[in-house]
């Protein structure tokens, strides 16, 4: 039997004192982007970005213990500012580990806020509590903590 969405999938919502603009920004423009992506103590250098339907964006992130992460995501659908999803795995086709992220961003209704959702597929159960017990969950929060400071810092 397959497993459900509901045992393959990990939400996330934040809500960022930021305006939506400014938050899809960050998402979606390198510069910016390497400045907050990835848990504390991780560095990040974008290779190359290309944020539209069909396009990918190549980044490189380093632990603190030198250990270095590959990262391409592939976009398949792209409405700016409110929706991304891509596919998101190790940089090599066919990775078994590929998963599907979907981030959202709504706008408060004086525009000074944002909520951010961020949907993450994994392509079974098993892989979903493999990243959990990986860390995947607690390292997520610490980059949410990174891009709510990026933000505020403007």
């Amino acid at each position: 039997m397959k497993d459900s969405i509901a045992d393959r999938e990990l939400v996330v919502t934040r809500r960022f004192d930021a305006p939506r603009a400014l938050v899809w920004s960050a998402w979606t423009e390198p510069a910016r982007f390497c400045q907050w992506m990835g848990p504390r103590g991780f560095t990040t250098t974008v290779q190359a970005m290309d944020v539209r339907r069909g396009g990918q964006a190549l980044y490189l992130m380093v632990g603190p213990d030198g250990t270095e992460w590959m990262n391409r995501a592939r976009f398949t659908e792209v409405v700016p500012p409110e929706r991304l999803v891509y596919l998101l795995d190790a940089g090599v086709d066919d990775d078994p580990a590929t998963f599907e992220v979907t981030v959202t961003l709504a706008s408060s209704a004086d525009g000074k806020q944002t909520q951010l959702t961020m949907r993450t597929l994994f392509p079974s159960a098993a892989e979903l509590e493999r990243v959990k017990a990986f860390g995947a969950v607690e390292g997520g929060q610490q980059t949410l903590d990174k891009l709510a400071a990026h933000l505020a810092a403007g």
